[in-house]
């Protein structure tokens, strides 16, 4: 045995022990299957929100009008026309960093004086 490794004896874990464990995973299982399920019809219930109410707006006569899904293509066509524009809004930069050094000989920051722990000043 290596001098200050920690052994495990597996017959002194007990019941109980083995029940919060099968608990615990238990619980981790169920949240991530809830969390799928939400995430998957969340689109569902938006569509549904702004479908209630654009009829109720009267912007549209039937529900069965709009199209259900926007394609990948035409979604990856919006984000890069959307990211070539905001990036034309920026001027050309030279990349150019000038560092200046300042002189400042005095900062109660990095003084020694007012350090918390000052023991040896004690009285």
């Amino acid at each position: 045995m290596i001098p200050g490794s920690i052994t495990f004896d597996v017959t002194k874990i007990s019941g109980n022990e083995i029940m919060i464990s099968i608990v615990g995973y238990v619980i981790v299982f169920i949240a991530l299957v809830v969390l799928y399920f939400v995430f998957f019809n969340l689109p569902k219930v938006i569509k549904f929100n702004i479908r209630r109410k654009l009829l109720k707006l009267g912007k549209i006569k039937q529900i069965d009008s709009i199209q259900e899904d926007i394609s990948g293509e035409v979604n990856a066509a919006i984000s890069m026309a959307l990211y070539l524009h905001f990036n034309e809004l920026h001027d050309e930069e030279s990349h150019i960093m000038t560092i200046k050094r300042v002189a400042r000989t005095y900062s109660p920051w990095s003084s020694k004086i007012y350090s918390v722990r000052n023991y040896f000043n004690r009285p």
